[in-house]
């Protein structure tokens, strides 16, 4: 017979092995709980990188392709102003030249901003507009590229906080298992005052622990 079931007192001074069992089992769901949900936000960490790769790739494409339109219509946009000097010199054919060109490679946006720049240096003679510096035009060409950019940015941010969370419940679920050792111990110990000092620290370093890991929010698969 254990010195516990035969010492007089209180209920949990007799009941101390019980009490430990029950602790052991509350503790070794917890553990399980903080592991696996440390797994689940390195799964996320992993995602969130992955999606971050992938719209940097394809912002990476959108801007070679805005890019070569760009460079496109800044070579378009130099021949028209050759042309137009041919013209304002009286050149009899650079007229025709310059319409067959402005129907075949200038583009809505482009001819937009060709003419928010012409309405431009009409109002100020004395400064050329750059047609290809338009807000709506660059916006068209590139806005994408911008668009994806960001996003790429915000999913490495969301995975970088998936991994602190990740990380943060691993350390938990570690420091939870020093719990269930010092249990494990106060299981076995016969003395029942080292006993309750075991089971005293360990609940208190658990108690401390579930509520930290509280904090972090619940993710499910």
């Amino acid at each position: 017979m254990s010195d516990t079931e035969t010492t007089p007192g209180p209920w949990w001074a007799r009941h101390a092995e019980l009490i430990v069992v029950i602790l052991l089992g509350i503790v070794s769901v917890a553990t399980a709980y903080t592991s696996f949900q440390s797994s689940l936000y390195d799964g996320q960490r992993a995602d969130a990188i992955s999606l971050s790769e992938a719209a940097g790739t394809e912002a990476e494409s959108l801007y070679l392709e805005g890019n070569q339109q760009y460079v496109q219509d800044s070579q378009t946009v130099q021949q028209l102003s050759l042309l137009q000097v041919a013209i304002d010199g009286g050149d009899p054919l650079a007229q025709a030249q310059y319409d067959e060109l402005y129907f075949i490679a200038v583009s809505e946006d482009l001819d937009a901003a060709l003419q928010n720049a012409a309405a431009a240096d009409e109002a100020e003679p004395e400064f050329w507009h750059d047609p290809q510096a338009d807000e709506t035009y660059q916006a068209t060409l590139f806005g994408g590229y911008a668009e994806k950019t960001t996003e790429s940015a915000d999913k490495r941010t969301e995975g970088g906080e998936y991994n602190k969370a990740a990380d943060t419940l691993g350390l938990f679920t570690g420091v939870m298992a020093i719990t269930l050792f010092l249990l494990g111990v106060a299981a076995v110990v016969r003395r029942l005052f080292t006993k309750w000092i075991l089971i005293a620290v360990g609940g208190a370093i658990f108690l401390v622990t579930a509520i930290l890991t509280a904090t972090i929010p619940f993710v499910w698969l």
